[in-house]
């Protein structure tokens, strides 16, 4: 009898043998994770958006922000459901059959509600927070003006607030036979001027 995938919960694995049921590790990989992706809904039709994000562990949370107008924030005032995931890439896992190609991998998934930060000085902690994770060397105040409140109004802040989440992972031994890493070009690697 085939199984009925719609009627499992969202945050329920398909994969069993990769599913990760250890809170400490889905949360330590939403502190480390360099990037998200927020997903959104209108009229139907998914929207992802890729950001930088800060994880509020205290309050099972996440923050990201976009411009003051934006899609992300047309669909969040319509729908507050949303999704999001943060992934890290491990190496490649090559075979002599090229279906049975692999990669090693973490990822969360977390599900729950997002909402507008509308309170101009909880934005400003999130946004200074989101600066201490990805430029935690620079210091506000003495590498750069902190922003003002006129810079606060042109942006969104956003917080999700996570009802459920998931996590997977795959990692093999060590001495997997010819692993490599993925070193493909990117527009930043390959040198090109935005």
């Amino acid at each position: 009898m085939p199984v009925d995938l719609l009627k499992r919960p969202a945050n329920q694995v398909t994969r069993k043998d990769r599913e990760v049921h250890d809170d400490d590790w889905l949360r330590a990989l939403l502190r480390r994770a360099p990037l998200g992706t927020l997903a959104t809904v209108h009229d139907g039709q998914p929207f992802l958006h890729s950001n930088l994000f800060v994880y509020d562990e205290a309050g099972h949370a996440i923050f990201l922000h976009t411009a003051r107008v934006s899609r992300t924030r047309a669909n969040l005032q319509r729908a507050e459901r949303v999704c999001f995931t943060a992934t890290e890439m491990g190496r490649l896992l090559p075979a002599s059959e090229a279906l049975e190609f692999s990669v090693e991998y973490a990822s969360v998934v977390a599900f729950g509600h997002g909402a507008i930060v509308t309170e101009c000085e909880e934005a400003r902690l999130w946004l200074q927070l989101l600066l201490d994770k990805y430029a935690p060397h620079l210091r506000p105040g003495v590498d750069y003006r902190p922003p003002v409140d006129e810079e606060i109004r042109r942006t969104t802040v956003y917080r999700m607030q996570i009802d459920s989440w998931s996590g997977k992972r795959k990692h093999v031994a060590e001495d997997f036979p010819g692993a490599f890493l993925y070193m493909g070009e990117t527009e930043f690697s390959a040198g090109a001027v935005v």
